[in-house]
């Protein structure tokens, strides 16, 4: 489990300094034997996502927290509604990522760019529902079970109105190469508009 913890948290530095977390929150988990590794509360904002392998939380799948310093992050309610929707779920991503935020802000799906985002097809949106709540978990839900039978072959995503996304995979790299290719197919759809004729 420490191998686990040491990917978590260079990832989310690394991802912290990629934009894609902010200091206004998000969250990363990964479902492992004991239960799920869970960002605490505050690693955005408190901490700028600077955080060492210890920090991760270990909750149960009713989300009591087992072993850990800090507070439960408000979204694990989310992700763990996510993990008992998908057995095979091994990570989830929340995340405000600078690019993305644009289509969510504006309610606008996200086209696939490239063929590198292809597989993924237009990341669409979930009905909104409040932040923090057993009812976006399960809107969250409802958004991507439509997409369960390709769980196994890659990552799956959904934008939430006028919050952020939820990158859903088999494992922690698969969720986050699908961040940085969802995000990078956001950017490109956005400056592509600069381009003459279009």
């Amino acid at each position: 489990m420490r191998e686990i913890r040491e990917k978590m948290a260079q990832l989310c530095r690394m991802a912290y300094a990629k934009d894609l977390l902010d200091s206004a929150g998000g969250n990363m988990t990964v479902k492992v034997p004991q239960g799920v590794l869970s960002s605490a509360r505050y690693m955005g904002s408190q901490r700028q996502w600077q955080v060492n392998p210890e920090d991760f939380l270990l909750v149960d799948m009713e989300g009591n927290k087992l072993e850990g310093e800090g507070e439960i992050s408000r979204e694990t309610l989310m992700h763990l509604t996510v993990y008992k929707a998908f057995p095979k779920a091994g990570a989830v991503i929340h995340t405000h990522s600078k690019n993305i935020q644009v289509f969510v802000s504006a309610g606008v799906p996200i086209p696939p760019m490239t063929e590198q985002t292809d597989k993924f097809g237009p990341i669409g949106f979930t009905k909104a529902a409040p932040q923090h709540t057993q009812e976006l978990g399960d809107v969250v839900v409802e958004a991507l079970k439509p997409q369960e039978a390709t769980l196994e072959k890659h990552a799956i995503a959904v934008l939430m109105p006028r919050h952020g996304s939820c990158i859903v995979a088999t494992d922690l790299d698969g969720a986050y190469d699908a961040l940085e290719r969802i995000d990078r197919s956001a950017y490109y759809a956005l400056m592509s508009r600069l381009l003459p004729g279009k």
